[in-house]
């Protein structure tokens, strides 16, 4: 696909400046800038030169979007990505390696970027402090600090709901409502479970951004405004005891949960070798599922408890400053997030967009339209503190530490009460 050329994104306040301006292939204009003058970027200067992007993937269509993005970008500039694929249990620990042996790459695709706070670049540098603007309020909220730096650019949006086996439900005779409780949901899964024989009803992604979802439907967060524990003590106690009774009577696998111990880990194999007819995960399978379901299959509503809604969840793209090529790494951001780009990576990888523009105007995805839309649905019922709990930077070790507290329950350890106890002192903690 051909890419427009774009106009500049930075307006210089004197003609010398205009003069030495090069314009971005890919780069838009941004409104309200504040910064007299940010660094600016030559990008005639890139040619032959590389960086490295770390990267994570949610399948086989993401990785694809971004291979054919990349080699656009590299047409257009003359540079060279060197796309490294890390899986995403390990990509922290393999990023902090690298980082703290001089090695860091040029860019980085995470989950939380503020691990990486004091080494990323700062977008308002090259962009200016209108840049920000560019994307929806809520997204750009969740890549600055307390300062007003812009740490990291929001590639897509996700958020938690449930898909099913269609060809089970049919044959089970059950179906599938536009609104569900939870004691439906699992009622209904369980006999579509029986009646097609599979070992299990509900399968689920090991993360605590999943978990936060059912803490989320039973009315709790992790963490509050201002970064605080935002954690309820009963109704936490109430969303884990129903949640670990799932797990212990094997509604959801057992052995899957407790096995892969403090890591992350997909419940995607289970769903797709129908070893359970209900799978909790989010649209970033959707692209994956197309490919290599053997089964119909649709996404469902999120079940609800006190509240309706799923959780949501965001990609980052990082670009750190004590790489080789800092410029470069800013400069491939923000080309791999315009307009053209970013609406071009989401029809192809299915994820939801986080520009402005792209908000407002939509994106026509190629195929599973409808499956999308039931996920921006839920995304609307979403209730707002669970956006404020997701961008906290004390959320990603208070999710660990749900885990971890919720492991102990299911393995007879602690009961719910000291498990709830342990898990507002480890948000406090993380908090401070």
């Amino acid at each position: 696909m051909r890419v427009r050329k774009q106009i500049c994104a930075m307006v210089m306040v004197t003609a010398t400046a205009l003069a030495a301006t090069a314009c971005a292939p890919g780069s838009q204009a941004s409104t309200g800038d504040k910064t007299a003058t940010p660094t600016q970027i030559d990008w005639k200067s890139f040619k032959g030169k590389k960086l490295t992007y770390v990267y994570f993937t949610d399948g086989a269509a993401d990785e694809k979007a971004t291979r054919s993005a990349i080699a656009r970008f590299e047409s257009e500039t003359g540079a060279t990505v060197n796309l490294q694929i890390v899986p995403y249990a390990n990509l922290n620990t393999s990023l902090q390696a690298r980082l703290s042996s001089g090695q860091a790459p040029e860019v980085s695709r995470v989950s939380d970027w503020h691990a990486y706070s004091s080494v990323a670049v700062d977008f308002k540098q090259y962009f200016g402090d209108g840049y920000p603007g560019q994307f929806t309020s809520g997204a750009a909220k969740t890549v600055q600090d307390s300062s007003g730096h812009m740490l990291a650019v929001p590639s897509d949006l996700t958020v938690n709901g449930p898909f099913v086996n269609v060809d089970a439900f049919k044959k089970a005779g059950v179906t599938i409502p536009d609104k569900w409780t939870w004691d439906q949901f699992v009622a209904d899964a369980q006999k579509v479970a029986k009646a097609n024989k599979m070992p299990y009803a509900i399968a689920i992604d090991k993360s605590g951004n999943r978990l936060s979802t059912v803490l989320s439907q039973f009315g709790t967060v992790l963490v509050g405004p201002g970064n605080k524990n935002g954690l309820d003590q009963q109704k936490a106690e109430k969303a884990l005891t129903f949640f670990t009774g799932l797990v212990k009577n094997n509604t959801i696998s057992k052995d899957f949960w407790l096995g892969a111990g403090d890591n992350y880990a997909g419940g995607n194999d289970q769903f797709l070798s129908g070893q359970a007819p209900v799978y909790l995960s989010g649209p970033w399978q959707v692209g994956a599922f197309a490919q290599s379901a053997r089964f119909t299959w649709a996404a469902a509503p999120d079940p609800c408890e006190e509240r309706c809604g799923g959780f949501p969840g965001g990609k980052y793209m990082v670009a750190f400053k004590n790489s080789k090529e800092p410029a470069l790494a800013a400069a491939f951001v923000q080309w791999m997030n315009t307009t053209e780009n970013q609406r071009t990576i989401d029809q192809s990888a299915y994820w939801l967009p986080t520009r402005q523009d792209l908000t407002a105007s939509g994106v026509q995805y190629p195929s599973h339209s409808t499956d999308m839309n039931t996920f921006l649905k839920d995304l609307a019922r979403t209730p707002e503190d669970t956006f404020t709990s997701n961008s906290s930077p004390a959320f990603t070790q208070s999710a660990q530490a749900l885990i971890t507290e919720t492991d102990k329950v299911i393995a007879g350890q602690e009961d719910v009460k000291s498990a709830v106890g342990n898990l507002k002192t480890a948000i406090d903690a993380a908090a401070r």
